[in-house]
């Protein structure tokens, strides 16, 4: 049966698409915002469920994917930046530091009430950029649509110094994940994810080491 991605993001089609299984995109309904109190990694969660679960009652028999990919610098949650400004002013609050990229996978199905959700979490090492680099960067426009307000699979991945975990969850479909879920359901993944990961086959992701070596300066 085919899978249906509740998102309009052209990444979490791509990335969905290296895993090989037959999907559609729908548009979900499900408005996010921002409340306070939760967690990044506990907001990520809530809106991925709330994307899928938007879309199961057009679609009652299907797998429903929903995601969502949030920022947590400290205590702070970053979204989608709203404006030239807002992104400026969070690439300038997230250089020469770490923050924590949440990216959640939600799996639903109406007729038989199924909802699994889970997170993955990547450890993300930004240089210490000038105010020159910062600006360059902002008038790519890469930033629009891009939680933390850089794209780290475009030429926002010369930003970065390193990553610690999954670097498709820190583009914002962790495949790794995604796949144990839709099997765990009895989704059939048709191609070796281990090998994926060997090959890499994304823009950037040959960049970014899986492993825990310690960062390098900015």
């Amino acid at each position: 049966m085919t899978v249906l991605l509740a998102s309009t993001s052209p990444r979490r089609k791509e990335l969905l698409a290296l895993l090989q299984i037959p999907f559609e995109v729908a548009k979900p309904t499900f408005e996010e915002s921002f409340r306070a109190g939760p967690t990044a990694e506990e907001l990520v969660r809530t809106i991925a469920v709330g994307k899928a679960r938007s879309c199961i009652d057009r679609f009652p028999d299907r797998w429903v994917l929903g995601s969502d990919t949030l920022i947590a610098l400290g205590a702070e949650s970053l979204g989608k930046p709203q404006d030239l400004a807002e992104a400026g002013s969070m690439l300038k609050r997230l250089r020469g530091r770490d923050h924590t990229v949440h990216s959640a996978v939600a799996l639903c199905r109406q007729r038989d009430s199924i909802q699994d959700v889970a997170v993955e979490s990547v450890r993300v090492w930004m240089h210490d950029l000038r105010d020159p680099e910062v600006e360059a960067y902002l008038h790519t426009g890469e930033w629009v649509g891009k939680a933390g307000g850089y794209s780290i699979q475009g030429t926002g991945g010369r930003l970065i110094a390193r990553i610690d975990g999954d670097y498709t969850a820190a583009v914002g479909l962790p495949l790794r994940l995604t796949a144990t879920l839709l099997a765990a359901r009895g989704v059939c993944v048709p191609i070796d994810v281990a090998a994926l990961y060997c090959n890499k086959p994304y823009p950037n992701w040959g960049l970014f080491a899986d492993d825990d070596a310690p960062p390098r300066a900015g």
